[in-house]
């Protein structure tokens, strides 16, 4: 800035002023100067600022340790059946309405092995029996698809994720079958598990549609999930990427399904940030340390605690007017049968 070297055209600003003077132009109209939600000007109930559409109801599911990281990636994560036990626990002592349950077997790695599922979850549900069980059931090795029917016949869970993808998130293909899809979502419903479809890109969307949406295979309520932000999904990179991204997909969904809710995964470096812009948009979030190791995008500081990301997510829905469902609303809701 200078008052010596700038383009203001000096002759034109002294003109108007010695013309106008400084009274700034204020005049009411009205017995109030701005009336909020109606302009005086008209007769009658039109209402210029209406109420936004935000459902009052948020859900909450709070992961675990899902199957992609390590303890090399967050030391905090569970892995064994005691930690994941352990963390299950703490989180439903933070009033977790849900809960997204995987397993891992004694290498680290995701498993469906049924021994391992009660270990973590018959003291769960003994202690807790109105918690809603999200279990994450992925036939992907020999024997595992006869595992998962086994599982659902035991009722050990409320929902499990159909997922409708084909991605390289990270080091590794995922690439479920057409077949697998649709077979996998009407053994779920055989035994009245809620089928949650599980969208990680656009063109899983347009996936979903095809096979199960249009099919009629999966009939409203429709319950969705978005996974974006790892690599290989949707790239959410920077803030501006995340909003657009997160708008196309929720867009795309709800041309697709109709009324569908939606539960944004607070995934990758996007992190609590995506949570957030979710919870603003109306949406539902799953947070905690299957979807991220980080607690923020712009820092590398780990999560400790998926209870604390939990009751952190809680407190910014209330600040911002919304309520967790407790597990009968959301039962009610979604028409999930109780276990």
């Amino acid at each position: 800035m200078s008052l010596e070297n700038n383009l203001i055209n000096w002759d034109m600003v002294r003109e108007y002023s010695a013309k106008y003077g400084h009274v700034v132009p204020n005049v009411r109209f009205g017995k109030d100067a701005v009336v909020p939600d109606r302009s005086q000007f008209v007769l009658g109930d039109v209402n210029i600022q209406p109420k936004w559409k935000i459902n009052e109801k948020i859900m909450i599911n709070t992961t675990i340790c899902g199957g992609f990281f390590s303890k090399d990636t967050n030391p905090n994560i569970p892995i064994t059946t005691k930690e994941i036990y352990e963390e299950a626990r703490s989180i439903c002592l933070a009033g977790a309405p849900m809960l997204h349950v995987h397993v891992r077997d004694d290498n680290g790695y995701n498993t469906l092995d049924p021994d391992k599922f009660h270990e973590v979850l018959d003291p769960i549900k003994e202690e807790f029996p109105d918690v809603i069980i999200d279990g994450c059931l992925v036939a992907n090795r020999e024997g595992y698809w006869e595992k998962m029917e086994m599982l659902l016949k035991e009722h050990l869970f409320d929902i499990t994720p159909i997922n409708a993808t084909s991605n390289y998130a990270g080091d590794r293909v995922f690439s479920p079958y057409p077949h697998h899809i649709i077979e996998k979502c009407e053994l779920v419903m055989k035994y009245n598990v809620k089928p949650h479809i599980a969208v990680f890109t656009d063109g899983d969307v347009d996936t979903a549609y095809r096979y199960l949406i249009s099919t009629k295979l999966v009939e409203p309520p429709y319950d969705f999930g978005i996974l974006p932000a790892l690599p290989g999904c949707s790239s959410m990179n920077n803030p501006q990427r995340m909003l657009e991204g997160l708008m196309r997909m929720t867009g795309l969904i709800q041309e697709a399904a109709p009324g569908a809710h939606i539960i944004t995964c607070c995934s990758g470096r996007a992190s609590s940030y995506l949570a957030a812009a979710s919870i603003i948009m109306g949406l539902h979030v799953r947070v905690g340390m299957e979807d991220t190791p980080w607690m923020w995008p712009h820092k590398d500081d780990k999560i400790k605690s998926n209870a604390e990301m939990f009751t952190m997510f809680k407190s910014m829905a209330k600040m911002l007017g919304r309520e967790v469902y407790t597990p009968q609303e959301y039962r009610d809701t979604m028409h999930i049968a109780k276990k």
